[in-house]
């Protein structure tokens, strides 16, 4: 463990994990700041709140396939960059409306769009910028090692996120995420890569989607993962981004007991980095996949009406399980996909992963006001199950086997 951490030195991998660590903190900030300032708007419903987290999350799917091509073709620095400058300006714009008391539904929702649009160009380029960085024998490290700046900042943001909306308002905390992600933009574009011959002259923008396409639906083992994440995600982004924040305001204490619960998810994916640092498995897909299963855990908690700990219990295994699924799966893609096609083939990944995001959103608001966001909570926690046992059947999830260097 103490080799892996020999990557710090490195000013390319610093100057990275420096960028992500402060991205995700600003990206922490936002749920909080948004939910909440949203729901205390005069005559906001859950409803409301899905159509703002909805017009967030549609471009992200619908332009994912995009990002991918361009982080092919461009320095994938760059790309970074021009999408955590995106994303500074979406939410200095929803700062400025909630801080000045002017909030018009349709120019909140364009505002979140813009942000949805940063999110689509910065995930395909980080996939394919960690090997560029990173030697190959410390990819499952490196990734690890960015975990753990995100989870630290996933934990610092949920706290400090939820204390300034409940100190501030949520309109102050979304323009200290604005400001986060514009200096995770410089940082970014301080790093020197050297350059590569990804992109042919002449290709269409067509033509890579479809070399993408090939590579992704001939690997059994991704596809099928890929179409599990379309159902948990769903149940998550409903679960996480309108049902439990609801249930929070309703019934548990507000923003400071969201922010407690997200916390709890916060250090779980810590402890996950040191189960990930340690962690080879010979089967890693598999494992990725079982760990899935625990997900579901707090959402029966909290459907279930449990105290507040056990919830926020059940929100630290869930980080754990996620954080180690979040480094396997990273590791075997970088390991698995050649380098020339990996932002593309992690751009279908996000898309089929996060297609059914929106539908989770849109639905969670209105499911609510008809069944309870209890009864709603274990729905997500039942569909999270099932997609999963259904993904454990798929023979390439099973028998994917890692290289035997990277198992020792």
């Amino acid at each position: 463990m103490l080799g892996d951490l020999a990557l710090l030195r490195d000013r390319r991998f610093a100057l990275l994990l420096s960028a992500r660590t402060l991205s995700v903190l600003g990206s922490t900030f936002a749920p909080v700041a948004l939910a909440f300032g949203v729901l205390r708007l005069p005559g906001a419903t859950a409803t409301t709140l899905s159509v703002v987290l909805t017009a967030q999350s549609l471009p992200t799917v619908l332009l994912l396939l995009f990002g991918g091509v361009i982080a092919d073709r461009l320095p994938r620095n760059r790309v970074m960059m021009a999408g955590e400058w995106v994303n500074a300006a979406g939410f200095a714009a929803l700062a400025a409306m909630m801080l000045t008391g002017w909030t018009p539904m349709p120019l909140m929702a364009a505002a979140a769009a813009v942000t949805g649009m940063g999110i689509a160009v910065i995930f395909p380029a980080l996939t394919g910028i960690i090997p560029e960085v990173v030697p190959p024998e410390r990819l499952q490290a490196g990734n690890a090692l960015l975990g753990l700046g995100a989870n630290v900042s996933r934990v610092g943001g949920a706290v400090l996120g939820g204390g300034t909306v409940v100190l501030v308002g949520g309109g102050w905390a979304l323009a200290v995420s604005s400001g986060l992600y514009a200096l995770a933009g410089v940082l970014v574009a301080g790093l020197r890569m050297t350059r590569s011959e990804r992109a042919k002259p002449g290709d269409s923008v067509l033509a890579d989607l479809q070399e993408g396409w090939r590579e992704f639906r001939s690997r059994q083992w991704i596809w099928v993962v890929v179409a599990q994440f379309s159902v948990l995600v769903m149940a998550i982004q409903a679960g996480h981004g309108v049902l439990g924040p609801l249930l929070a305001e309703q019934s548990l204490g507000g923003a400071a007991a969201w922010s407690a619960f997200l916390a709890g998810e916060g250090v779980g994916t810590i402890a996950g980095v040191v189960v990930s640092l340690r962690l080879r498995p010979r089967r890693p897909i598999l494992v990725g996949t079982l760990c899935c299963l625990p997900v579901a855990l707090p959402y029966f908690l909290l459907g279930g009406q449990a105290p507040l700990w056990a919830s926020v219990a059940g929100a630290f295994l869930l980080g754990v399980c996620f954080d180690v699924f979040g480094v396997l799966w990273q590791t075997t893609m970088q390991r698995e996909i050649p380098p020339e096609s990996l932002s593309r083939v992690s751009s279908y990944d996000a898309l089929g992963s996060l297609m059914f995001g929106p539908v989770g959103l849109m639905l969670a608001g209105p499911v609510a006001e008809r069944v309870g966001a209890p009864a709603a909570l274990v729905g997500c926690g039942v569909l999270v199950l099932l997609s999963t046992c259904a993904a454990l059947l798929s023979p390439g999830v099973r028998n994917l086997r890692a290289p035997e260097h990277a198992s020792r």
